[in-house]
């Protein structure tokens, strides 16, 4: 039995980007993350050991992006999606990692600016 679990609209202030003025001053991203996992155990028993617990996932993505900063999103994305397929002790079967920077620095309206990442664990 596979369930998805979801965290949307994640926010985390951090330092990345290309700009200097961005490594100075940060600025909000938003990280949306979905795993997929076998949680057939954990239904049945009504225990969370035996599924992923959306809390401790959070708070590993939100240090994660707190940490080390980088130039691009699609590298924070990337460095995302390998802390979610390996989280959880081997329970993570796939994955999906949005990273939003809605401040990026684009001198026209709009609305968001987003990289989308995916896959699965390799020993599945």
């Amino acid at each position: 039995m596979r369930q998805k679990i979801s965290i949307k609209g994640l926010r985390v202030f951090a330092h990345h980007g290309v700009f200097d003025f961005e490594r100075q001053n940060g600025q909000d991203f938003y990280i949306d993350a979905t795993v997929w996992v076998d949680a057939s155990k954990a239904v049945f028993n009504d225990d969370l050991g035996g599924t992923v617990h959306y809390g401790d996932l959070a708070k590993a993505i939100v240090d994660n992006v707190k940490s080390h900063p980088v130039d691009l999103i699609e590298t924070l994305a990337q460095r995302l999606l390998d802390l979610a397929l390996n989280f959880g002790a081997g329970k993570v079967e796939k994955a999906k990692i949005t990273v939003h920077k809605p401040n990026a620095p684009i001198v026209y309206d709009f609305e968001d600016v987003s990289v989308t990442v995916k896959g699965r664990r390799e020993d599945q």
